[in-house]
């Protein structure tokens, strides 16, 4: 009997502890708690709005007109749309709800979302983690199933990470407003330059949280900012989305991430790299089609310094893509490469979701006849070192 009763005592000491350093666990990658919105708030799902805080959502705080909405929901003559799963939260005018998640002082973190407008054409929406913060304009579609992902990153500054989202937008109707679903946060972590490469992140395997069971990617928005990007080492410096997609979904080159550039010159991906003045220089990339019924022809503007080509995507039988070259000689200690849609292209099957080239495994190296050139030169100091030894 003792036995058992200090065993009890054991058991209920080791509950409290997991309980209070559940409280204290970083945030893992993937879901933000009830990041999905279906876990149901006391009293169950109501169709009714979450108006000033009346009902709470779940792991969630509220201020302003909020609403869970239900997939298939109607609003007059409109049905609203739900990104994935049943329910959604909708935020009125300058409404936001927010959750706090602990993070690692320091590091970078992604935050990936799925967003949608109902009532009016040029809704945006604000994500925040204070004092970073960025408002994405929802007014361009880029699939026809009228939703998108975004993922914007920021560097936490504290052991808390207050995340927020904000409808800043003040429409007649106080109810319409983004609605906004799916949230998930993810560590990013800086990759290793390689070796012969003055591309950081070139194969685009460091990046966004990415679901597994969605399909249309993550869009990108501008971002200029190269110390807080979603695609460590890369800057979105258009005022349009790049697409940062994955294999499961769309083909790609190799590994297991890639980018589809959208919407022409609207839509650049580009990174600033290291390189010596007045080398010669290589900048190599897989161009391709990311299998998603994208209309064809599909090219790249690819620019590195001064230089700048036109590049198009020429299958080969049964290839889905093949290795482009641009060559350069450098005029700085850091030069620009840059990417960009060549056309406006859009899928076939819709006519309407916007899709366009993949870019991966990007490489900046000296070119081949300069690393020749060197080969040489130490083969003749070689041979003089040993004529010199030799007359000794």
């Amino acid at each position: 009997m003792v036995w058992r009763s200090t065993r009890g005592e054991w058991v209920s000491m080791y509950l409290l502890l997991v309980a209070h350093f559940a409280t204290t666990l970083l945030a893992e990658d993937g879901l933000l708690i009830n990041g999905d919105f279906e876990t149901p708030p006391s009293g169950g799902f109501s169709d009714d709005g979450l108006g000033d805080g009346h009902v709470t959502i779940p792991s969630w705080k509220s201020n302003g007109t909020v609403e869970l909405v239900e997939s298939g929901q109607k609003q007059g003559a409109m049905f609203l749309i739900v990104p994935q799963g049943i329910h959604a939260v909708r935020l009125g005018n300058d409404a936001e709800i927010s959750q706090e998640t602990k993070v690692q002082k320091g590091s970078l973190y992604s935050v990936t979302f799925s967003a949608a407008r109902t009532c009016a054409q040029l809704e945006s929406l604000n994500v925040s983690v204070p004092p970073a913060s960025q408002t994405i304009d929802l007014q361009t579609l880029y699939s026809v199933q009228g939703w998108d992902s975004y993922a914007w990153a920021f560097q936490a500054e504290d052991d808390y990470a207050r995340v927020v989202f904000r409808n800043p937008g003040m429409e007649d109707d106080p109810t319409c407003g983004p609605i906004i679903d799916d949230i998930a946060i993810k560590e990013l972590f800086t990759p290793d330059k390689p070796k012969d490469n003055a591309v950081l992140n070139g194969d685009f395997e460091e990046g966004a949280w990415m679901f597994r069971n969605a399909s249309l990617g993550v869009l990108l928005p501008t971002n200029l900012d190269e110390e807080t990007s979603s695609l460590p080492g890369w800057i979105v410096e258009s005022n349009r989305a790049v697409r940062y997609i994955d294999s499961y979904h769309y083909t790609v080159p190799q590994g297991k991430r890639a980018i589809e550039l959208l919407s022409g010159k609207e839509g650049i991906v580009s990174q600033m790299v290291e390189t010596m003045p007045n080398k010669p220089y290589r900048l190599t990339f897989s161009l391709g089609h990311a299998g998603d019924s994208c209309k064809q022809p599909l090219a790249v503007m690819a620019y590195a310094g001064d230089q700048a080509q036109s590049i198009h995507y020429t299958p080969n039988a049964n290839a889905t893509f093949h290795t482009a070259t641009l060559n350069f000689t450098a005029k700085a200690e850091r030069t620009r490469v840059a990417f960009c849609s060549v056309y406006y292209n859009t899928r076939s099957d819709d006519q309407s979701s916007l899709c366009g080239p993949v870019v991966d495994d990007v490489k900046v190296a000296v070119s081949g006849s300069n690393r020749k050139g060197l080969g040489g030169l130490g083969l003749m100091l070689g041979s003089g070192i040993l004529l010199v030894l030799v007359l000794v």
